[in-house]
């Protein structure tokens, strides 16, 4: 699965001159939590919700409402983006673009493609990814089994599918005692019994939802 897949294509974009105020009335009109700042077609920066809110006078401020008005007009974007900006490409996996967000603690990148702007992959669009991939919206049972880290033991959880069909497979990886915990979801005829077969070829079940 690659990240042009999922991203959100031709993302609402800003420029370092753009006043934060413009800026923050875009964020909520449109729903968006970040936007890319663009200067021509080149991306020079990213900003967030909470970086225009953490600009701005708190309400606490002793400022008037003329000085208060007079230094948000002054604030651009510049001053509080961030730079540089992690990035993806529309080619690369999503597991990257997942790895590259829980390394660098960020919750959205975004795509760039010949040094311009497509897109923007969200934690939102991780999740739509995720739900797809554990085949969360087609039903049937969902079983976790726990195996051996050795070659051949998916084939034999797969061939205690039959007549069910496996739709989603993920393994946890690896834990204590060179084991894998693997969640498959299954469905179609057979699957409320797959269980039942998995035990019968003697592989541990650990749970059934």
């Amino acid at each position: 699965m690659l990240v042009s897949e999922w991203m959100t294509k031709n993302p609402q974009t800003v420029s370092s001159k753009t006043p934060v105020m413009e800026a923050m009335q875009m964020l909520r009109s449109g729903g968006y939590r970040r936007l890319p700042v663009v200067d021509g077609s080149a991306l020079v920066g990213i900003v967030t919700d909470k970086d225009l809110k953490d600009a701005t006078p708190s309400r606490a401020t002793t400022l008037s409402v003329y000085e208060l008005n007079y230094l948000l007009s002054k604030l651009t974007i510049r001053d509080v983006m961030k730079s540089p900006v992690i990035t993806v490409s529309p080619n690369d996996p999503v597991e990257r673009a997942a790895l590259l967000m829980e390394e660098h603690k960020i919750s959205g990148l975004p795509v760039i493609e010949n040094d311009q702007v497509v897109g923007i992959f969200t934690i939102t669009d991780m999740l739509r990814t995720f739900v797809a991939v554990l085949g969360l919206r087609e039903g049937g049972t969902r079983v976790t089994v726990d195996l051996p880290d050795e070659p051949g033991v998916l084939a034999e959880v797969a061939n205690a599918a039959a007549p069910a069909n496996i739709v989603a497979a993920v393994t946890a990886g690896v834990h204590e005692g060179q084991r894998r915990e693997l969640v498959l979801r299954v469905t179609g005829e057979g699957s409320e019994s797959f269980p039942q077969r998995l035990k019968e070829k003697g592989i541990d079940v650990l749970d059934v939802h």
